[in-house]
């Protein structure tokens, strides 16, 4: 009888060397707590069908069909024959499987009426849908080599069949006999969940869970075991965060209390507009937390143009106006040099400390940027070290060694999506004390994501607009079944130049040469041409359409003294229409940009089409958005920019890219470069979990908060939630 297998055993000693290389190399699955929570994608039945005409081409797919029937015929480019295997669902969705070479074996085995599991990559020829060669395994009837395999499945997935995330070299049913294999001599781990918790909220025992969510006797035993092992990954992240919390509460912060008379109220004196009642309250809340001894630890969120950085303006001013320095830290060089504009003019003699015209008590506002020359850098960080700059606003560049702080008090970081956790520390560690941080998003948050992302956070939130703020009218432009619309478009953008505007034309990527921060790659496995380029399309426009006006051209790859002429050219109302890249997407402010023709704009996620068309309207006159694209009508690619154009309302579209986006995205696993954990969790349909999850969590901190009376616990978030993940849960 072999060794029982724990979670540490490695596969080579349970599947052999060649099996275990390849669940290793493909699929990163060592040992047999790597595979027992390899859990599988779905479950098909025979007799329910796979709905094949909803596969997407391009998609790796695992499909459940039955063969309806099979043709030989000879090949015209070269010897031999092509095995063609019509294999459909149940429901009138039909597959062509295509096997090149002469395979008469296939069509002796692949007999009508054989249900099966076909693993292949979707293409499509002439209309039809097909798997090139796919791999498969048939069910029932015994049979030789693979098909034997579909007994071992049928042994122990009954009427439900597993279908695992899988690898053309290890498909499906590979892995489904390996996990029979573990499942065999398998000891579970001790159940880390409290007893109190698992009785007080009905979850089964850990063992059972592991063993039913791969080999479920029922539905509902099935759901009993993903509702435990959610709840798993959910109490986890909420433990992790909660811990956090509770323990930056004890750290030490210098407060960096209001100051009457000071520069924060001069400000307020000379703002050439009304705050809204929002941008007070939040300013109440920030200004109390900044007085603590405890950093504040906040999220601004707001919708795009709800004044955010006016209100992260009048905090960094309190924290200058009590002896300290402010940071900025902004994800782009245009952004940041905005921002440096934006400031100055906001503050006036107020930010100008050291020149003629400065106001008593100035302070100075500095840039500190990679493009800088060394005289000005020179400097800039000798303003900084000083403490001269009270404001100092940045790139990656102020992370670098040779930027030193005189008393750094408050970190600001926006757009903080754009950031990875080692540099929002390498400019807190520039700090003697923990400094107060504030992290902003013009990215509405739905509330599961605030709850578990932003779990350790407080949240606050801006979502009136402030007066003067235009609506924005948005509309799909249907490139291929429309071409006359998109002429239509390039005749409103002529108009509202004509009227005296200016106007943005966003391209997907920016031209020949090698890739930048701000475009995808060129490549599509699709066989779709590829997106559109910033340097391709503007001679286009100039000597078509848009011919005779103004045309300035902007993104990630030109150098940074001319990004920045072109925006004060562009702001400066020198040139009529900016075609450019995402590196407009967050910031950029010119109120009398009324236009924004996005070109294919299917290639663009929903928050990004959300911030981009954001950049219109920010004047008296309303904005307009034109979203072109040549996705079919009824696509999910159409879909979604329907959503988009049919809404303004950030949170509701905020909903929606979650739905659309894979959990891992959202919960950090490209940040921290390991694979995901969070396996079966989903921010979208588990929200009532996710709270329950965080008041349990609450409850076991607060009366052990290290977890030492809980070890089994405390492995298990060990395990779950690894540091580099949660560091990037922490958020500031």
């Amino acid at each position: 009888m072999s060794e029982p297998a724990t979670v540490d055993t490695p596969l080579k000693k349970l599947v052999g060397d060649k099996t275990a290389k390849a669940l290793a190399g493909h699929l990163d699955l060592h040992t047999a707590g790597d595979l027992i929570y390899h859990f599988p994608r779905r479950y098909d039945e025979r007799g329910e069908h796979t709905d094949i005409r909803s596969l997407d081409v391009g998609e790796q797919v695992t499909v459940l069909a039955q063969v309806q029937r099979t043709a030989v015929r000879p090949m015209r480019q070269r010897r031999g024959n092509l095995l063609e295997v019509t294999v459909g669902d149940g429901a009138g969705g039909l597959l062509t499987l295509t096997f090149f070479g002469n395979q008469a074996w296939r069509e002796r085995e692949l007999k009508p009426g054989r249900w099966g599991l076909f693993a292949g990559k979707v293409t499509e020829f002439r209309g039809k849908r097909q798997l090139n060669g796919p791999e498969y395994v048939l069910l029932g009837e015994g049979g030789e080599g693979e098909a034997a395999v579909s007994d071992e499945i049928e042994e122990f997935a009954g009427a439900l069949i597993p279908v695992y995330p899988a690898a053309a070299a290890v498909p499906t049913w590979v892995i489904a006999r390996c996990v029979r294999v573990v499942l065999d001599t398998f000891t579970p781990p001790e159940d880390p969940l409290p007893a109190t918790v698992r009785a007080g909220r009905k979850l089964v025992d850990l063992g059972a869970a592991l063993r039913e969510i791969h080999r479920p006797s029922t539905k509902e035993e099935l759901y009993r075991a993903r509702h435990r092992l959610k709840w798993d990954e959910a109490f986890a992240v909420q433990l992790t965060l909660v811990q956090r919390k509770h323990r930056a509460a004890d750290w030490p912060a210098r407060p960096r209390p209001p100051r009457v008379g000071g520069l924060l109220d001069a400000f307020d004196a000379r703002l050439p507009y009304e705050l809204t009642a929002g941008q007070r309250d939040v300013g109440r809340e920030i200004a109390e937390d900044l007085a603590a001894e405890h950093p504040m630890h906040r999220l601004l969120q707001g919708e795009v143009g709800s004044g955010k950085t006016v209100v992260a303006l009048r905090a960094m001013l309190q924290v200058v106006d009590a002896g300290g320095q402010a940071a900025l830290l902004a994800p782009t060089e245009v952004l940041a040099a905005q921002h440096h504009r934006g400031m100055r003019d906001l503050l006036g003699p107020l930010g100008r400390a050291g020149e003629l015209d400065s106001a008593e008590h100035a302070t100075r506002v500095e840039l500190v940027t990679g493009s800088l020359g060394a005289a000005a850098r020179r400097r800039a960080l000798g303003e900084v070290a000083s403490g001269n700059a009270g404001i100092v606003l940045g790139t990656h560049a102020l992370l670098y060694e040779g930027v030193d702080f005189a008393d750094l008090g408050l970190v600001v970081v926006d757009e903080q999506h754009r950031f990875g956790v080692e540099q929002r520390d390498a400019l807190r560690a520039k700090a003697d004390q923990p400094p107060h941080t504030l992290v902003m998003t013009a990215t509405p948050i739905p509330r599961t994501v605030a709850m578990t992302v932003y779990g350790d956070l407080e949240v606050s939130t801006l979502s009136q607009l402030p007066r003067g703020r235009s609506p924005i009218a948005s509309h799909v432009v249907p490139a291929s079944e429309k071409p006359a619309f998109l002429d239509r478009a390039w005749r409103r953008l002529r108009e509202e130049v004509a009227a005296g505007h200016q106007a943005y034309v966003v391209c997907p990527r920016i031209g020949e040469g090698p890739a930048s921060e701000d475009e995808p790659p060129p490549e599509d496995d699709n066989g779709r041409r590829p997106p559109l380029a910033v340097t391709e399309v503007a001679p286009l426009l100039a000597e078509g359409p848009l011919h005779g006006l103004r045309i300035g051209v902007l993104h990630g790859r030109l150098p940074a003294d001319e990004k920045d002429a072109v925006m004060r050219s562009f702001a400066a109302g020198d040139l009529d229409v900016l075609v450019a890249t995402t590196v407009i997407e967050v910031g950029v402010d010119v109120p009398n940009a009324t236009v924004m023709i996005v070109l294919d704009a299917d290639r663009f996620g929903v928050s990004q089409l959300h911030q981009l068309r954001g950049r219109v309207g920010r004047g008296s006159a309303a904005g307009l958005c034109l979203l072109v694209s040549e996705a079919a009508e009824g696509s999910s690619a159409r879909e979604r920019l329907d959503a988009v154009a049919s809404t303004s309302d950030g949170f509701k579209l905020a909903e929606l890219d979650l739905e659309q986006r894979r959990e891992g995205d959202v919960l950090g696993a490209t940040q921290s470069g390991h694979r995901s954990h969070l396996r079966l969790l989903s921010l979208k349909r588990d929200a009532d979990l996710i709270r329950d999850a965080r008041a349990e969590a609450i409850t076991i901190v607060e009366e052990d908060p290290e977890l030492t009376r809980n070890p089994a616990l405390a492995a298990s978030v060990a395990a779950l939630v690894d540091e580099d993940r949660a560091e990037y849960l922490e958020k500031g």
